[in-house]
């Protein structure tokens, strides 16, 4: 004898305990992340579970509650639980709740069990929606905690929760760090940024200055490829953990030089310079990086074609002309430190090579020595500080860093005209 609506819905009260019993063992028999939480969360789950059974009939009583489905099954679930449990899980539950509750109405009217296959649909959306939102409101918190970090590598105003910052925003890096510097491109990617990132071992951090784009590059750990992606996290895990999830990556294991990692990055950027700061070791010492880069871009025009990226060290004698102080300390530390520590007849070979425009021959007269003598000693320059000076560029930027170096000594370094 058919049911009518009022006496559906008094059995459906019923029994609604006996479905939730039902659900429950159910879970634990089949779903084995639930039998793994601790017991607090599986009671939250527990709860969702119930709640759905109960927004059904409430539904079932008046279909015009549909907007209010979300909030009546995952409202008792603590914000947490959006943390732990992913969206394939919340599906995975939806699903285990709707076979209970089929099988149990198996006999019932042929209305109730359609009402059961369009509220585990409404059910199904809800989830999605309460997902879509978290992951949104997530992604607009750690671009706002990216900018943060990014703005305090750059300024190097660095306090006690910059660590905890960047670790809630996923950063994996395990060693040297540089910072790239370019223009900012009319549409800019950043998906398609990390994903390139992602797929040469390394994280990135993302900041956006006016027309400034900059990128903070770490090498990642190559077994998991990690990489600041929401969009990953929003689909994948849940609804937890920050701009970063773990993704399984890339199919790259060997080590990219940061300038490799720098060209294979230039597509994202607008038209323009593109300046790679020195590499330095850790996220930590960042600022570093990014003032050369910085100060590289300012003065990267006065370079004739100047390579799209380029080394901010490839324009040390620039960046010193235009009072850049890391310039000029590293000119002097890297040229002319080493070689007057080493031998003064090798300073004095350099100034005289360099000031008689690099000519062997006139190098040898003023030195009275053989040509053969000037090519060794410039042979051995090259391999105490690593520029070679018969090079035009090499030449300036030797040349940039005596006059430095000299500038600050009290005696002068050696013969010179």
């Amino acid at each position: 004898m058919a049911r009518t609506k009022a006496q559906t819905l008094a059995w459906l009260r019923t029994i609604s305990g006996e479905l939730s019993t039902a659900t429950i063992k159910r879970l634990d028999q089949t779903l084995p992340w639930y039998g793994d939480m601790p017991p607090g969360r599986r009671s939250a789950v527990g709860l969702v579970a119930q709640a759905g059974i109960k927004s059904f009939i409430q539904w079932y009583d008046d279909p015009t509650t549909t907007t209010w489905i979300a909030a009546d099954v995952f409202g008792s679930a603590p914000r947490e639980l959006l943390r732990s449990v992913s969206l394939q899980q919340t599906l995975q539950l939806i699903r285990v709740v709707v076979e209970v509750v089929e099988e149990r109405v198996a006999g019932a009217e042929s209305s109730l069990r359609e009402a059961i296959l369009l509220y585990s649909r409404e059910i199904a959306f809800a989830a999605a929606d309460v997902y879509a939102r978290a992951a949104e409101a997530r992604g607009l918190w750690d671009a706002r905690l990216e900018a943060l970090v990014v703005d305090s590598i750059l300024s190097g105003e660095y306090d006690d929760e910059l660590p905890s910052r960047i670790a809630a925003l996923g950063w994996h890096g395990h060693g040297e760090v540089s910072v790239l510097v370019g223009t900012t491109p009319r549409q800019l990617d950043v998906d398609q940024l990390r994903r390139t990132a992602r797929h040469l071992n390394a994280d990135l951090l993302i900041g956006v200055q006016g027309g400034r784009l900059v990128l903070v590059i770490g090498r990642a750990h190559p077994a998991n490829g990690n990489a600041l992606d929401v969009a990953a996290d929003a689909a994948g895990a849940g609804a937890g953990g920050g701009a970063a999830a773990l993704e399984t990556a890339p199919a790259t294991t060997e080590t990219l030089s940061f300038l490799d990692i720098a060209q294979q990055l230039e597509p994202g950027f607008g038209p323009g310079y593109l300046v790679l700061g020195h590499e330095v070791p850790s996220l930590v010492d960042a600022s570093r990086s990014a003032k050369a880069a910085l100060a590289g871009f300012a003065v990267a025009r006065a370079l004739r074609n100047a390579p799209r990226p380029m080394l901010a060290d490839d324009l040390l004698p620039e960046r010193a002309l235009a009072g850049d102080p890391l310039a000029r300390s590293t000119l002097v530390n890297r040229v002319y430190r080493p070689l007057q520590d080493q031998s003064p007849e090798l300073m004095t070979t350099l100034w005289c090579y360099l000031d008689n425009g690099r000519s062997l021959e006139a190098t040898a007269r003023e030195l009275f020595v053989h040509p053969n003598t000037v090519r060794y000693r410039l042979k051995r320059v090259t391999q105490v500080i690593g520029w070679d000076a018969t090079g035009a560029r090499e030449a300036l930027i030797l040349q940039s860093a005596l006059i430095l170096g000299s500038m600050n000594d009290h005696e002068p370094p050696g013969h010179r005209r």
